[in-house]
């Protein structure tokens, strides 16, 4: 057994020193710009250097990382653009400035009371900070665009419009219910 061994490491050691001889691994600096001075002189470039277009009229080809095939050309027009932000590209489509309660979710507010059995309903909404709004029918209220559509006896109706990232709007009705007093 230990004479196996000894053959093997033998082998081994003798198969690393012949491989350790003096050759060059590579092509040196000098002899890479000899080569390529040559190439120009003939009109040609070496593989991996830029080419530049033989006749007039041709795009200028580079290989390498980022190369383009040659004859494709890329038209941006009429296509989005993948770095603006979509809800920024819909936030200018807006015609009115934002108002107080347009500035936090519906679940940030509450609805206090309700004036509700007269020719125009009313209701008070407060907002995180305490500071109370009278809202009416076609009032905005919220971020997703909402409108107060109906003002009932303990409830505010809330249509909110939201759009996804394919453009479509959907619309959905909330309902804020006036907090009635616990205990008694």
């Amino acid at each position: 057994m230990k004479r196996v061994i000894a053959v093997i490491g033998t082998a081994l050691t003798v198969a690393a020193f012949a491989g350790c001889g003096r050759e060059q691994g590579g092509q040196s600096v000098a002899n890479y710009e000899q080569q390529r001075k040559e190439a120009q002189a003939k009109g040609g470039v070496p593989k991996g250097a830029t080419q530049t277009a033989a006749k007039k009229g041709e795009p200028e080809v580079k290989a390498g990382l980022g190369a383009n095939e040659k004859g494709f050309t890329y038209v941006a027009e009429g296509k989005r653009d993948p770095f603006r932000s979509f809800v920024l590209e819909h936030a200018k489509d807006r015609v009115h400035d934002r108002g107080p309660l347009e500035q936090f979710d519906l679940a940030q507010l509450s609805c206090v009371a309700v004036v509700w059995n007269t020719e125009r309903p009313r209701a008070l909404i407060l907002d995180p900070s305490g500071r109370g709004y009278v809202v009416s029918e076609g009032t905005m209220v919220g971020k997703s665009d909402g409108k107060v559509t109906s003002i009932g006896d303990n409830t505010v109706v809330i249509r909110e419009t939201y759009v996804d990232y394919l453009g479509e709007r959907t619309e959905k009705d909330i309902q804020m219910h006036v907090r009635q007093s616990q205990g008694g």
